[in-house]
């Protein structure tokens, strides 16, 4: 049937409209093609010309500036300074040999420093920069950067190195940094890319160590343009990185300095300890080492130098010495007895030299014996026969409980390495160790601080301090970080009879002012400064029957490692307590002639906030004491001087 005429031209009309509709289409598509051909090619030519010519996009790292450390008064204790240095990324060198020896025709290279550079690029990712040489000068530098079209991977760098100004005063407290080791990636889960980076500095020992994620920051990142040969056309953009936070110690660096100049000549250690904050002002520790040598890689000649050392410079000995505490533990034993209700501070035993237990004689270190004596005598005196008998009615798991409630035992939460633990041995302690029984001898051994009982000068001093303050004082390291106050601990009480307290403040008061004190030969004139001590000497061998029956040997007359070590724990004013201290002097002998004199010493330099008048010190010690400050004042200002005032 033939359609009308009417309806043909109705569907030419749709088709054209389509036809048209599409052709527009098509047009408009053409169009944008077109123009983005444009854009591409006449617009953004210059860009694309140069990435066909092989060009390429790199993202690179950019390591955070490490937090700076700095005293409590704001001293700089842990710097960061420009250094210098030559990197090859292994991607963009090409031939690794003969851009080194090109690189070698234009500044001396270090063989050593070149082999460690090729180990490092063949275990690093291929686009990571490698030192090749560190500390260059500026016109090593220069010459590098006007060569650098012949030198394709090569890149001058200006970084930052870590420098310790105060040198060798607190090593022991900061530690260093040094290059990341693959025992460093290997111990830490998910490590930072930060870390892959070849000789990026991390903390090793220390401050530097345990606050190292505070210090580090985070790493920013760049991405460069560079051609065939590898030389950086330009930067496209960057994201900075956070640096790493300061931080602000509570030790006093001025105090630190002396304290180290005055026991450099031993293998001790010191600690000075706020007593109202908790703040460690001083911690000290001798012989000591440069932790500059550490920064850059130490070399094997110094560092055998260190460790071959038999007074263990690398030691930390104020926090990781764990030492019988001899009769500076004398306190705890009659602090148990007291609060136990055990014996009244008028309670006497007789000391005849010696006191026989379990068919086995111990022995006071007077051989002649102190006769009767009660606590404050027996403190006062350091008569051991009294501290026996206390023994024998108090029991260890009581001495060891009280021990524990003043400090001792217990792994104080400081940002140093290795803090010791110590040792307050138990009945089942003993069973689980060391597969016997506890017997009496023991317990009449740790009255003493003899025994299986070890304490660190960290230890001594926070019991120190709360025997002073009857609170429960926690060391404290870190005063703030990037600007902010870190918490004090809040102040609670030990829960100890103030009257018990009493007693024991001063029976350690006469220690140290009376006639027959054991330190009074390190007494403090003047009573506004007064101090109030405990000396302490402990074996570090067995005394024989025979040796006994002929005679003690001396200590000077035995090799050093035989040799009793010097104890000495106290705190000032004795009125109104502000400074704890605790002195530890390895083999150095009786604690009231080696340890009490360094003590004093210290604890009026902290109390008069540097040298004090020699007037405070007894007569007949005024011109030892003033010969003795001139040699110190002459070696101190070293210490203070920053590496780039010295030069």
């Amino acid at each position: 049937m033939k359609q009308p005429r009417t309806d043909t031209e109705a569907n030419y009309r749709l088709i054209t409209r389509r036809a048209a509709l599409l052709g527009g289409l098509q047009l408009t598509f053409i169009g944008m093609l077109g123009a983005r051909m444009q854009y591409l090619q006449v617009d953004q030519a210059d860009q694309y010309r140069m990435l066909a010519e092989e060009n390429r996009i790199n993202i690179r790292i950019i390591p955070p500036a490490r937090g700076e450390v700095f005293d409590r008064n704001g001293k700089p204790l842990a710097r960061n300074v420009p250094s210098y240095r030559i990197v090859m990324v292994r991607e963009d060198a090409g031939n690794i040999d003969d851009v080194i020896q090109r690189l070698a025709e234009l500044i001396v290279l270090n063989p050593e420093e070149v082999g460690r550079a090729r180990s490092e690029m063949k275990r690093s990712a291929p686009f990571l920069p490698v030192t090749i040489a560190d500390e260059v000068t500026w016109e090593d530098l220069s010459r590098v950067s006007v060569n650098a079209p012949a030198l394709p991977g090569i890149l001058p760098e200006v970084g930052l190195s870590r420098v310790y100004p105060q040198g060798s005063d607190f090593a022991h407290v900061l530690g260093y940094v040094g290059p990341v080791s693959d025992y460093d990636l290997k111990r830490i889960e998910d490590p930072d890319q930060l870390l892959r980076i070849p000789r990026f500095q991390i903390g090793k020992v220390g401050v530097e160590a345990k606050v190292e994620t505070t210090l580090r920051g985070k790493g920013g990142a760049k991405r460069v343009e560079v051609n065939a040969k590898g030389r950086i056309m330009r930067e496209l953009d960057r994201r900075e990185g956070v640096p790493g936070s300061d931080l602000q110690l509570t030790v006093d660096a001025t105090l630190q300095t002396y304290v180290q100049a005055r026991i450099a000549k031993d293998s001790a250690s010191a600690i000075i300890m706020n007593i109202q904050s908790g703040d460690l002002v001083a911690i000290a520790s001798a012989p000591t080492f440069d932790p500059n040598l550490f920064v850059r890689g130490i070399s094997i000649k110094d560092y055998d130098a260190l460790t071959e050392n038999k007074y263990r410079p690398l030691a930390s000995k104020s926090v990781q010495g764990a030492y019988p505490p001899g009769s500076t533990f004398k306190m705890i034993t009659a602090m148990a007895a007291l609060e136990g209700g055990f014996i009244s501070p008028n309670d006497q035993f007789f000391c005849s030299g010696h006191l026989e237990v379990a068919e086995r004689k111990f022995h006071c270190w007077k051989r002649a014996g102190h006769g009767s004596i009660d606590l404050q005598n027996s403190l006062e005196q350091s008569c051991d026969v009294y501290y026996y008998n206390l023994a024998l009615k108090v029991g260890i798991e009581k001495i060891t409980a009280m021990a524990n409630r003043f400090g001792l035992g217990e792994r104080h939460d400081i940002p140093m390495s290795a803090v010791a633990k110590g040792l307050t041995p138990t009945k089942l302690w003993k069973n689980r160790t060391h597969g016997s029984d506890w017997v009496i001898g023991d317990t009449v051994n740790a009255s003493i601080g003899q025994g299986y009982l070890l304490a660190s000068p960290l230890q001594l001093c926070v019991m120190v301090a709360r025997l002073a303050s009857g609170n429960l004082v926690i060391p404290r390291l870190i005063k703030n970080i990037d600007g902010i106050e870190q918490p004090i601990p809040e102040t609670t009480r030990l829960g100890m009879n103030e009257n018990n307290l009493q007693t024991i403040r001063r029976a350690m008061f006469k220690v140290v002012n009376d006639r027959r004190g054991t330190a009074y030969g390190s007494r403090i004139i003047g009573d506004a400064m007064r101090m109030a001590g405990k000396t302490g000497t402990s074996q570090v061998r067995n005394i024989t029957a025979a040796e006994r029956a002929r005679g003690v040997s001396r200590n000077e007359d035995l090799p050093w490692e035989r040799r009793d070590h010097a104890l000495f724990v106290n705190f000032a004013p004795y009125d109104n307590p502000k400074y704890a201290v605790a002195v530890v002097v390895e083999h150095g002998g009786g604690g009231s002639t080696a340890a009490a004199p360094i003590a004093r010493d210290i604890t009026l330099q902290a109390l008069y906030g540097g040298e004090p008048p020699v007037e405070v010190y007894p007569s007949k010690d005024r011109n030892r004491i003033i010969q003795q400050q001139r040699e110190l004042r002459s070696v101190r200002p070293i210490a203070n001087v920053s590496r780039e005032e010295q030069a």
